[in-house]
């Protein structure tokens, strides 16, 4: 089997939560060496989430594939250890506040001295300049701020959050790409830069139609809950035995939908006769097809629309969508045996490669278990790195738990 596309890659990641670490998961699934260094005690969501036999199931869901080093970046010494490691690397990701690397005595003319074809990858809460940089970012702010919130529930609820963490998983994920295609760039001759991606700002780049719309009326959307804000009829219907998701977005796919139920005759009422009139008739168009829908079941409508080419679903719980056939299938949820807490599962890789399929190589490192190994590649001897370890700049590595 050929290589990881990006084999041979070497990230120095200081990302720590999610957004960071998610960027640094993608680059290490798709096969760059990425070297995880942690403050002393760690990672903060090595302490959350499920634990099962010492081991955050969170934590090892965003830290597959990688190494971990404990380093005391507070002293001088760590910040040695950590240049000369920074030496010798293709991409350094952070997700600090704006302005800590440069504190650190790691501003960007020093990682220049240290390594002319170093790409640097910031994820931040709102960008490094204006006005709101050196605030503390939070996904349920950056959601908030983003108007994403605004644009959630309905005239009842006001603003809902997304239950995922939004903004992190949307920035980490335009870092990763932002690194692949830095990466890209300096191999055709281009300059090692600096990518950044902020939550706020990948959110709002995900609001599609709806800033689109906004932009061009100068006006708010209005909050629709499950409803399509710009097509009608779309979102959830009731069968006689709970809901199913439909979602006819042209007309030539409501037409099928309504032909199905009985119901295309609707198209020539005046009241539902084109998307602008059913957006301003949404309430009863959708009594009559709850009406029609009442009369078959959630699995007898699903299989019917579905083979007219309606798009349509029935909403699932979490655990029922990780025990679907379709998941399966795709092997996205991936059961791993390690070595010190037994079996761990987590979801699996989105993306496939058809000549070289991404693969858990190892599972999420014990806290600083690769710390030793990680140095004497870097040149270190056993006498340096047992001085670092005493003098507290270097962890030992974690107990390892039966």
């Amino acid at each position: 089997m050929s290589a990881l596309p990006l084999s041979g890659v070497r990230v120095i990641d200081l990302t720590r939560i999610l957004s960071g670490p998610f960027c640094s998961m993608i680059l290490a699934d798709l096969g760059a060496d990425v070297i995880k260094i942690e403050a002393p005690g760690g990672d903060h969501v090595r302490k959350q989430g499920e634990i099962r036999r010492g081991l955050s199931w969170y934590f090892a869901g965003f830290n597959r594939n990688k190494k971990s080093v404990e380093l005391n970046l507070r002293s001088a010494e760590g910040v040695q250890v950590l240049e000369r490691l920074l030496a010798d690397a293709d991409i350094l990701t952070e997700n600090f506040r704006p302005g800590v690397l440069g504190e650190m005595g790691l501003t960007e003319a020093r990682l220049k001295e240290i390594n002319p074809k170093l790409i640097v990858v910031s994820v931040n809460g709102y960008g490094s300049t204006g006005p709101y940089a050196d605030r503390p970012a939070f996904d349920f702010i950056a959601q908030a701020m983003s108007g994403f919130m605004a644009t959630n529930g309905t005239s009842e609820t006001g603003p809902l959050r997304s239950a995922p963490p939004i903004t992190d998983l949307v920035a980490g994920l335009y870092a990763a790409l932002g690194a692949v295609a830095a990466l890209r760039g300096r191999e055709n001759g281009g300059p090692a830069q600096r990518v950044e991606a902020s939550m706020m700002m990948s959110m709002m780049s995900m609001l599609a139609y709806l800033s689109s719309n906004a932009l061009a009326t100068g006006e708010d959307p209005v909050p629709s809950g499950n409803n399509h804000p710009i097509a009608s009829p779309y979102g959830l219907f009731r069968a006689s035995d709970g809901d199913i998701a439909v979602a006819p977005s042209t007309e030539v796919i409501v037409r099928k939908f309504l032909r199905e139920l009985g119901l295309e005759q609707l198209l020539s009422d005046p009241r539902f006769e084109s998307n602008a009139v059913r957006l301003q008739h949404r309430a009863e168009l959708n009594a009559l097809i709850n009406e029609a829908l009442a009369h078959g079941t959630q699995d007898e409508w699903i299989a019917r629309l579905n083979k007219a080419g309606v798009p349509s679903g029935r909403v699932q719980s979490l655990t029922e969508a990780l025990a679907d056939p379709q998941v399966a299938d795709q092997e996205m949820v991936l059961t791993e045996q390690t070595p010190h807490h037994g079996e761990v599962r987590m979801t699996g890789f989105p993306i496939k490669f058809s000549e070289t399929p991404l693969a858990l190589r190892h599972p999420a490192p014990e806290l600083g278990g690769n710390g030793r190994d990680v140095l004497r590649a870097a040149g270190y001897d056993e006498a340096e790195i047992e001085a670092l370890i005493a003098q507290g700049v270097l962890g030992a590595g974690s107990p390892q738990t039966a």
